[in-house]
């Protein structure tokens, strides 16, 4: 096995299991073949107009299921019991205004969990939804796929049955629109599950250097140049606040540059639509360091603290697979913060990429240490924009609870766009000010800043700190510290890492131009 210092390994362990699986099959026809052990079927409340009556299918009126408390509202499921396959399952699509693109993929995934026991499934709703083939195609198959997912790597004996196959029905004219769609909904599903492997492997399981090594096998797999620096390029390149939270670490710290280039059907690059460049922490496991965190339920999640990492890494996956017109270049800093002789001190000063000094007056605000010198070194790059993404601040979870990421920029332009892509996945985001008179918090009698200000708007300061290191360039800071985790299945996020921030960067990609 191989070992750490405290950790023996299996050599079969998997740190991206979602990859390893079988790869779901996806079907698109005008019925369901032979063979589908479950199939889900639209229905809808009462008193509905075009879409009241029950399909004969289900052997059930609507009194029977009205009986048996099925009212057809949004998300609802009944499994039928047959003692013959297929087993038919009535998915209720809800009233006509209800029925928006996210709520298809709700369904979808309601559908799912309800066939959980079944390996091959089917599911015929999309006709009830006013929406486009492709686009009914994606939102059903990222339901479905995203709902499945269940992180199983360190059992002995995983209790779950995986998904081999999903079926779709739709009209003759709409097959190929339809499975345009499935695909794409498949590569996103698929990206969103790799974050989310990423970020529910142990943290003795996954270190700075694990990651590198991931990011290399996944660069090569999907069309994205990789490039790792080690301890002691980074301290060539001068990235004091990365070294300065990986200080108290036997782990040794790692910078992971990706860069994605356009490239026409022959595979020779093209001129890019833009550029984008992303930045996230990746904090491989979080204690606080010095400023030890107290010794909580919240501390055993501090494993995901790198999810921002992980959503970018995952999302990068999908780039070259749905043809993404413009350049990205993304800044992976990665480390975890521990406490020890040798850890940053409080008082200390760390001097940082572009020369900004900064004071560390609590090392457990270590995020938006490391974010910026992947600022610094993103400005460097010259890009159109630039996305940071990270698990930063408790105060965005105050603000906002565990729905809603909080975005916060420098350009209107940019954090639109963020905007727009998130309603369009469904991650959801709200814009917190950027309020320029709390600046003066982060003053400090030693150096150029400290690191933290005062009691409140701890979201904004931490905003206004990242915004120091970005010059000129449009700008905005995602903080997804309350969207990394759900304790409990709800709708197609599953318990445990949300892969949140993965499908809504690859919009994002996928939308930008200059």
């Amino acid at each position: 096995m191989p070992s750490r210092p405290t950790k023996l390994i299996p050599p079969t362990f998997s740190r991206t299991p979602s990859l390893d699986a079988e790869t779901v099959e996806l079907e698109v026809a005008i019925d369901f073949p032979e063979g589908v052990e479950a199939i889900g079927l639209a229905v809808a409340p009462a008193l509905d107009g075009v879409h009241d009556e029950i399909p004969a299918a289900l052997g059930l009126d609507r009194a029977a299921l009205t009986r048996a408390g099925f009212t057809g509202e949004l998300g609802q499921t009944l499994v039928i019991p047959s003692q013959d396959a297929p087993t038919f399952i009535a998915v209720g699509v809800g009233a006509p205004a209800k029925r928006t693109a996210a709520a298809l993929r709700d369904v979808a995934a309601a559908f799912a969990r309800a066939a959980s026991s079944f390996a091959t499934i089917g599911l015929d709703v999309a006709h009830a939804f006013n929406l486009d083939a492709a686009s009914a195609g994606q939102l059903v198959v990222e339901g479905a796929l995203l709902a499945r997912y269940r992180y199983t790597e360190l059992k002995r004996e995983a209790k779950r049955t995986p998904l081999v196959a999903l079926h779709l029905v739709a009209a003759g004219d709409d097959l190929a629109d339809t499975a345009t769609g499935a695909h794409r909904g498949e590569v996103l599903a698929r990206s969103a599950n790799l974050a989310r492997d990423l970020a529910n492997t142990p943290p003795g399981h996954l270190t700075a250097t694990d990651l590198a090594e991931v990011a290399q096998l996944l660069g090569a797999a999907n069309g994205f140049d990789v490039e790792v620096f080690d301890k002691d390029a980074l301290i060539e390149l001068g990235l004091g606040g990365l070294l300065g939270v990986n200080a108290g670490s036997l782990e040794e710290p790692r910078l992971i540059k990706l860069r994605y280039t356009p490239k026409d059907a022959d595979g020779s690059p093209v001129e890019p639509a833009g550029h984008l460049a992303l930045v996230g922490k990746g904090i491989m496991y979080d204690s606080g360091g010095i400023s030890l965190k107290p010794s909580d339920p919240s501390h055993a999640a501090m494993k995901m603290d790198m999810a921002g990492a992980g959503a970018i890494l995952s999302a990068m996956t999908a780039l070259d697979e749905l043809h993404c017109a413009s350049s990205v270049t993304a800044f992976l800093m990665c480390t975890d913060n521990m406490p020890s002789g040798s850890a940053t001190m409080l008082g200390d000063v760390l001097t940082f990429r572009n020369g900004t000094t900064v004071e560390i007056k609590n090392t457990d605000a270590e995020g938006r240490l490391v974010l910026a010198d992947g600022l610094s070194l993103a400005v460097e790059e010259g890009p159109d924009a630039i996305v940071d993404i990270a698990t930063l601040t408790g105060a965005a979870i105050m603000a906002l609870g565990t729905k809603t990421a909080a975005v916060h920029g420098t350009e209107q332009g940019i954090v639109d766009r963020t905007l727009a892509s998130a309603k369009a996945t469904d991650e959801q985001l709200w814009q917190l000010p950027l309020e320029r008179s709390y600046r003066k918090q982060l003053d400090s009698d030693v150096a150029d800043l400290a690191n933290i200000g005062g009691r409140y708007a701890g979201s904004t300061l931490a905003a206004l700190f990242l915004a120091e290191f970005v010059g000129d360039v449009p700008w905005a800071h995602l903080d997804i510290a309350g969207t990394m985790l759900v304790e409990s299945d709800e709708s197609w996020r599953s318990k445990g890492a949300t892969g949140y921030g993965t499908r809504l960067l690859v919009d994002l990609a996928l939308n930008f131009s200059a």
